[in-house]
């Protein structure tokens, strides 16, 4: 199979779980779209990204893109954590739910962002925020820098981010 899903039967396109990992729904449709644009011509989807983002419909919601703390530590990247609970949050209580949290993982050389992970109510929803940053290799600032909607839980963002910040500089003692 090639890169635009073409198996060796050249108007046999394969996508999706029948080609193996990640044997995600929402990566096998892309694969599909860029399977049908190449089959048909259209230039609208080339590729699949590169970094997927994963989703567990569980209740609470899991969700995650890039880098863990575990993986930047088997890299030897030196990393900075920021959290942000829903606890702190007005939407977070106005849902019901005071568990969530997101986590912001950043480069302490530039801050630059290396993952994102969200447990709790829209969780999946909500990471596509944090892909989309990944996918740009922008800075956490970036969140800082956005005015995001009040109450909302991605709002929660700019308060992981200065949380962040706060560790990088030292202003508080716990680890990450």
């Amino acid at each position: 199979m090639n890169e635009n899903y073409r198996t060796s039967v050249p108007h046999i396109y394969a996508a999706g779980d029948v080609i193996g990992f990640p044997a995600l729904a929402s990566t096998s449709m892309e694969q599909g779209r860029v399977a049908v644009c190449h089959a048909f011509g259209l230039k609208y989807q080339q590729r699949v990204a590169s970094l997927l983002p994963m989703g567990i419909y569980t209740i609470p919601e899991i969700s995650a893109a890039g880098e863990t703390e575990e993986s930047c530590k088997g890299k030897n990247i030196d990393y900075v954590v920021g959290r942000a609970l829903y606890e702190n949050n007005a939407r977070g209580h106005i849902t019901g739910d005071t568990a969530g949290m997101l986590k912001l993982i950043s480069a302490r050389s530039d801050k630059k962002l290396l993952g994102v992970s969200m447990i709790g109510e829209n969780a999946t929803e909500l990471i596509h925020i944090g892909l989309t940053v990944l996918d740009k290799d922008l800075t956490i600032d970036e969140f800082i820098e956005q005015v995001f909607n009040y109450p909302t839980l991605s709002e929660a963002y700019k308060y992981a981010a200065y949380d962040g910040l706060g560790n990088l500089a030292g202003h508080k003692l716990r680890e990450g």
